[in-house]
């Protein structure tokens, strides 16, 4: 775990650092106070500190007290060049612009993405949990578009993950993972979404095998989510994760 950067502004303090090739940002509480830590998964062709992820970890932060890290997606960010995950990209940019079903090969991308992350991102919280500012508090997810599509198996197969706020996303690939999942599940849907045909948005949805789970649709396109939801976001961590 090496950091490159350490400041604090406006209450938060900010953490650039990098495990292994996997570059990666932590913000808590400029002071101290360890709490519950929520990982977030950033949308396609985002990165780490994209405005709308810096945005709502400011609030997680400020407003509840938490931690939040995000690290790169592989092809994202500051990550190394893979020129594997690239030509992959490639293809898929390629056959989309020939018409071939957007949704059914963004979850096949998505799939052999969480192949990688699911492991590089239990071994950020393994890292993260070990400093004495975050401790071993209660753990959230947050992740839309291919933060749900990474966050679904990741979710899945990690048990320290207490809540989970998915959406933006079908169930073409994440079908079965989805089925493990047990805990709360917040999921956001656009009814107008020109990415993720709705009848895949409502069949990830009821896939899930949680007892507590709850659809937030709104009217618009994919990347129209309303900023309200954050709202909603905070109100069911803090039920989840501190209340619960």
């Amino acid at each position: 775990m090496h950091f490159s950067d350490d400041t604090v502004s406006g209450g938060v303090r900010e953490q650039l650092f990098s495990l292994g090739d996997v570059p990666c940002v932590l913000w808590t509480p400029a002071t101290p106070a360890a709490g519950p830590l929520i990982l977030m998964g950033h949308g396609g062709g985002q990165h780490k500190k994209a405005p709308g992820m810096v945005a709502r970890a400011r609030r997680f932060v400020l407003d509840a007290g938490w931690s939040v890290v995000v690290a790169d997606a592989p092809g994202h960010g500051d990550r190394p060049t893979d020129e594997h995950f690239d030509r992959r990209a490639t293809e898929l940019q390629a056959r989309v612009e020939a018409g071939e079903d957007f949704a059914l090969l963004m979850a096949g991308f998505h799939e052999l993405v969480a192949a990688r992350t699911v492991g590089e991102w239990r071994s950020v919280l393994d890292a993260v949990q070990a400093l004495d500012h975050v401790g071993t508090g209660p753990v959230g997810y947050f992740g839309v578009s291919l933060g749900c599509g990474l966050g679904v198996p990741f979710v899945a197969a990690e048990p320290r993950v207490r809540a989970a706020v998915l959406g933006l996303g079908g169930g073409a690939a994440n079908t079965e993972h989805a089925a493990r999942i047990s805990v709360p599940v917040q999921f956001l849907m656009q009814w107008d979404d020109e990415r993720i045909p709705r009848a895949d948005g409502l069949a990830l949805f009821e896939a899930f095998g949680s007892a507590e789970k709850t659809l937030h649709a709104n009217p618009g396109k994919h990347g129209e989510l309303p900023r309200f939801e954050v709202d909603a976001n905070v109100a069911f961590f803090r039920r989840h994760l501190v209340e619960g």
